[in-house]
């Protein structure tokens, strides 16, 4: 087993950052051999230091198409960064669960409730 990292862009605020920290320690606590390392929500994107503002400025528009005339309030753009300890077979299953979960309602068009991006 070896340290992996899931990497998720986020346009949230607290409440919405936790609810992905939740997200994230569910999919890990199912039965697998992985164990969460660390965690860290920063406001400069992994591996090129630029503002999280800048690389995901696209969730902002996001939610302002999917949230018209809505104030967004505190949310901002940031990136969620969780490292693991698992094999790479179980960090994909992990990665492919939380996806799934983030905008649980499938392929039919839908708002989710926290815009992201995985890397």
């Amino acid at each position: 087993m070896r340290k992996r990292t899931l990497t998720f862009g986020l346009y949230a605020d607290g409440e919405g950052v936790a609810r992905v920290r939740g997200i994230v320690g569910d999919a890990v606590a199912a039965p697998r051999r992985a164990r969460i390392l660390a965690e860290d929500v920063s406001h400069t994107a992994f591996g090129c230091d630029a503002p999280t503002a800048d690389v995901y400025d696209y969730l902002a528009e996001q939610w302002d198409l999917e949230h018209p005339g809505l104030d967004s309030g505190a949310r901002e753009s940031v990136e969620l960064r969780v490292q693991l300890r698992c094999s790479l077979r179980t960090w994909r299953a992990i990665r492919k669960e939380v996806i799934g979960s983030l905008c649980p309602e499938g392929m039919a068009p839908h708002v989710c409730r926290v815009p992201w991006s995985a890397g």
